[in-house]
């Protein structure tokens, strides 16, 4: 059996690297309560994201949650289901009801031509999700919220050092959440943030995710427990370093892909958006009228010991836990589009001869 090739693989810093930006920790015995390395991170992920105001948690799913509590929203929001999980949990965890709009053929990001007509007057907050890398139409998002004053929460989990005509979509919405996971191209082991345009909002995250407490015998908020560790933060501190390298290499991979099954018909490549500059995340094919399906493709990989994903799938409109309340026939392009894609193994460190083996499988069904 040939080694295993995984969907994704954690960039790590070299081990010199990482043990000499944990070795103070023995000092100070400082390990969390946004310490030291929590507050360097901090200060160097603002300046990376080229972002005035953020707030780092210890994954990016409490950041969203803390995020749609922090603004108070009530009724209805509006997200669509062809995301993480996370997203929709979010939103329901907060005593609030998601009205799903469908997606757009292309870029897989909501659509806008639907988003208006979904507004009603229990409707407080819009969460769009920029998709593997995909921008939103943050501009045309930004006039319908002002129209209607509603707030806009990115779910930027896929989105991190992206910009867009050279501004950092760190700073598009009332707030963007980001992941750190182990599977992303920058993470802290687990971890994320929140950009937000109101500085204020910064006492108000730190409390909750800090059990709701704005001081040592005060406790203005039902919070939680979602700080991030110096162990964590230290990761960061060293992935940071190396994250435009990582992002090279990975851009390697994507136009290798790009290469190899461009003009293999019945598939459909990802969607390259003018003015935006990838972080090459993902690399998503849409298997349509090839002469393999998506799930055929899947197990050919598989019996070679290569490990796709079908993601997003299933849609989280479609979920057990959310029992018939949603109908995933009312965002037809997301199920589409969910029941035929798979996003192939890209890493940094992915051998390129490693996608030509993927792209052969992809191709004839075999590596002969």
């Amino acid at each position: 059996m040939p080694k295993p090739i995984q969907v994704t693989k954690s960039s790590i810093p070299p081990y010199e690297q990482f043990i000499e930006e944990i070795k103070d920790l023995w000092e100070s015995h400082w390990l969390t309560n946004m310490g030291i390395k929590h507050q360097k991170l901090e200060h160097e992920l603002a300046y990376y994201l080229d972002t005035p105001n953020i707030s780092l948690f210890s994954n990016g799913h409490l950041a969203l949650e803390s995020s749609l509590s922090a603004f108070n929203l009530s009724g209805e929001v509006i997200t669509t289901p062809f995301t993480f999980a996370s997203t929709t949990q979010a939103i329901v965890r907060n005593g609030l009801e998601p009205v799903f709009c469908d997606i757009t053929p292309d870029d897989y990001t909501i659509q806008i031509d639907q988003l208006e007509s979904l507004i009603t007057d229990k409707t407080t907050a819009i969460v769009p999700v920029h998709v593997y890398g995909n921008i939103c139409d943050v501009k045309e998002i930004e006039r319908i919220a002002k129209k209607y004053n509603l707030k806009v929460i990115y779910d930027a989990a896929h989105a991190f050092g992206i910009t867009v005509n050279g501004e950092s979509i760190a700073n598009f919405g009332d707030a963007s959440m980001f992941s750190f996971h182990a599977t992303k191209v920058f993470n802290t082991i687990e971890g994320g943030a929140l950009t937000f345009k109101d500085p204020q909002l910064k006492s108000v995250l730190n409390a909750y995710k800090n059990f709701g407490m704005t001081g040592p015998e005060s406790v203005e908020y039902v919070g939680g427990n979602a700080k991030m560790n110096e162990f964590q933060a230290a990761m960061g501190l060293c992935n940071l370093r190396n994250v435009d390298e990582e992002i090279e290499k990975r851009q390697l991979v994507f136009e290798r892909y790009i290469e190899q099954l461009s003009e293999i018909k019945g598939i459909k490549l990802p969607f390259i958006q003018q003015g935006v500059k990838s972080n090459y995340a993902y690399f998503p094919v849409v298997f349509d009228q090839h002469k393999f399906t998506r799930d055929e493709v899947c197990e050919l990989l598989k019996e070679q010991n290569i490990f796709a994903r079908k993601y997003f799938y299933p849609l989280t409109n479609s979920f057990k836990c959310f029992g018939d309340r949603f109908n995933p026939d009312d965002t037809p392009m997301a199920k589409y589009i969910a029941d035929r894609v798979l996003t192939l193994p890209l890493y940094a460190d992915l051998a390129l001869e490693d996608v030509d083996q993927i792209c052969r499988i992809i191709k004839g069904g075999s590596i002969r």
